[in-house]
């Protein structure tokens, strides 16, 4: 396990664990998280043995309990311009990695951690989970992806109450709107995930990467363009190695042995 100051990572069979370690101040981000964050994706999506990445927050308490507040305080307008620049281009970068990305949500995710965890392919949450955009009661309004991402999953009114309001949404709330994929018990929360990624694993490398880039890509234009966009990603998985592997694999009953090309 290696950590750089605020941020710990750990690799395993095909899977990075990032943990976001500041529990005294409940995981805030500031801009030596987003530095560091960045490093890491940086580093991660050159591996090719690495497929899958789950994201959590040190401590017993939090996930991320948003950006450093007491850093934004202090921050003339041209260091708050630099600040949400930098923050959206950190998470767009997670949005858009070739790997799929678990949000371990193991507590609080307000404010920016909700935002981080928005940008996440898949978001398990502990039972023990609260989640929330409560900018607008401190004098903000979410500037990392919140107000772009929430209403993508779901739906205008819902979005506009929940930014509008800033209140704490209850890990059962989040899944029933669809902001979580899943709740677990708090104790199961790591393992599950690792589970989780692991049943990814089995999968075609070359498959679930263009379905992913599908699926981001498609969503953010028009119903006909998206099915082009789709049958362009289909084509480039379907001249793959993986491909033949995968179809022959079922045609004789064994397990396939992707390799991901």
């Amino acid at each position: 396990m290696e950590k750089v100051k605020y941020v710990r990572t750990q690799i395993g069979e095909g899977i990075a664990t990032i943990t976001i370690d500041r529990p005294e101040v409940l995981n805030a981000m500031n801009d030596e998280v987003l530095d560091e964050l960045e490093t890491i994706f940086n580093t991660i999506e050159k591996d090719q043995k690495i497929r899958v990445v789950i994201i959590t927050g040190g401590g017993e308490k939090a996930f991320v309990a948003g950006g450093d507040i007491d850093a934004m305080r202090q921050m003339t307008v041209i260091e708050g311009e630099r600040f949400v620049y930098r923050g959206q281009n950190v998470l767009r970068k997670i949005e858009n990695s070739s790997k799929v990305v678990i949000a371990a949500i193991n507590g609080y995710a307000l404010g920016g951690g909700t935002e981080l965890a928005l940008a996440c392919d898949i978001r398990v949450a502990s039972d023990k989970a609260q989640l929330g955009l409560p900018e607008v009661c401190i004098g903000l309004y979410p500037g990392w992806g919140g107000t772009q991402r929430l209403v993508r999953l779901v739906g205008k009114g819902v979005a506009k109450e929940l930014v509008f309001t800033g209140r704490r949404i209850p890990v059962q709330e989040a899944k029933e709107l669809g902001i979580v994929n899943k709740i677990v018990p708090h104790d199961e929360l790591m393992s599950s995930c690792v589970e989780l990624a692991e049943s990814i694993l089995l999968n075609s490398p070359m498959a679930v990467i263009q379905s992913k880039k599908a699926i981001n890509q498609g969503s953010e234009i028009s119903l006909d363009n998206a099915l082009s966009l789709e049958a362009e990603a289909w084509l480039v998985n379907f001249s793959t190695e993986d491909r033949v592997e995968g179809l022959s694999a079922f045609l004789e009953k064994r397990k396939p042995n992707y390799l991901g090309r």
